[in-house]
């Protein structure tokens, strides 16, 4: 083996042992939960202080559930994790992000969506969970329907 192939070979195995601990971490049992609530009893230590310092942009009417556009930031202090859980689909979590603690609280995405429900989202923030929502309607289902 030259020197070339050990090298490539060896951040080979650096990034599988870094997905490996990545994949452990992540909160399988929230992402298969099928009801809101357990969702949130999975993410939140205790139940979640309503915050108006997390802002949701959303459409107020979405066309097409199939790509929502939702960005979230939040102006609170030491933000180390953002879920956002969409009510009425049947999977609610659709996604989770865990901040390191020089990042700006802020992420952007697109979901799908089944029909018109409100999209929570969950911000962690100096070892306490708050939560904030906002209603979506949805003109034509992004989840089969």
């Amino acid at each position: 083996m030259n020197r070339r192939h050990f090298m490539e070979a060896g951040a080979a195995l650096g990034a599988w042992l870094a997905a490996g601990r990545a994949w452990a971490a992540w909160p399988q049992g929230a992402f298969e939960a099928e009801e809101p609530a357990s969702v949130v009893s999975q993410l939140a230590s205790g139940k979640p202080e309503h915050s108006d310092a997390i802002h949701i942009k959303a459409p107020e009417i979405a066309e097409n559930g199939a790509v929502v556009p939702i960005s979230v930031s939040a102006d609170l202090e030491e933000v180390s994790k953002i879920s956002i859980v969409v009510d009425k689909n049947p999977l609610p979590l659709t996604s989770t992000y865990e901040l390191s603690a020089d990042a700006e609280p802020y992420v952007a995405t697109r979901v799908k969506m089944l029909k018109t429900s409100e999209v929570l989202v969950l911000v962690e923030a100096g070892g306490k969970t708050y939560a904030n929502k906002r209603e979506v309607k949805v003109t034509i289902g992004g989840c089969g329907g």
